[in-house]
């Protein structure tokens, strides 16, 4: 069964809902079953890529809103993230285009490390208050999951992968994906936002058992024969 998620490392609601999805699915039976693809989405690619700015700074030029109505909406975020084990250090956390980071995502995809960097993303840009913007940074980063830093300085510093960004962000406008995270489960169902792990839980559940048996048998018995030979 597989799980494409579309994400932005700037989208705290992108880190909730990580946390909230494989606290479900680690709880499932058939986890082991379950290939978790990252997708790449930019919530604001018109960033500067040179520029970084506070979180309430960004809320204030960007999005138009008073200082104090900026503060209280990312406490409340805070609150959710408390809730999935995520302590947000905002007041740290640095407003800056993403471009290069999905970048390197692709390339931990290519090792078989999309949801460990992506984790690693996260709590860089959340927690570290780190510039995932920054190459050096990034590198860093690569090299702290065991990828070669000559290897990643050269895919971050080249357009290699800028195919695979755009492949994903324009499967995500094909399919009317305006917000992040969204998760598209087997190609089939669709769970958008930072749900709670029941609401992931119930969803893998559903999905997987119409992988497994995707009929359901209105029958009510009725002769038929299999390879063992006929009965009535």
């Amino acid at each position: 069964m597989k799980i494409e998620i579309w994400s932005d490392v700037m989208c705290p609601f992108c880190y909730i809902g990580k946390h909230n999805f494989e606290q479900a699915l680690e709880k499932l039976p058939f986890k082991n079953e379950v290939e978790v693809e990252w997708k790449s989405f930019q919530l604001d690619p018109t960033l500067d890529a040179s520029k970084s700015q506070n979180t309430i700074e960004y809320f204030k030029e960007k999005k138009g809103f008073p200082a104090e109505q900026a503060a209280q909406m990312i406490g409340q975020v805070a609150q959710m993230g408390k809730g999935a084990g995520i302590d947000f250090n905002f007041e740290k956390a640095l407003v800056i285009n993403t471009y290069t980071a999905h970048k390197l995502l692709h390339l931990a995809k290519k090792h078989g490390k999309a949801s460990e960097m992506e984790e690693s993303l996260f709590k860089a840009h959340f927690i570290d208050g780190k510039n995932v913007g920054d190459l050096d940074e990034l590198i860093s980063l690569a090299e702290n999951v065991g990828i070669d830093k000559d290897e990643a300085r050269q895919a971050l510093t080249s357009d290699e992968l800028n195919s695979e960004i755009s492949k994903d962000i324009q499967e995500a406008q094909h399919n009317g994906i305006t917000s992040v995270p969204f998760f598209v489960l087997n190609g089939k169902y669709a769970v958008s936002g930072a749900q709670p792990a029941e609401v992931f839980a119930q969803a893998l559940e559903q999905t997987y058992k119409e992988t497994v048996s995707p009929f359901q048998d209105l029958s009510q018995g009725g002769a038929s024969c299999d390879t063992d030979g006929c009965s009535v």
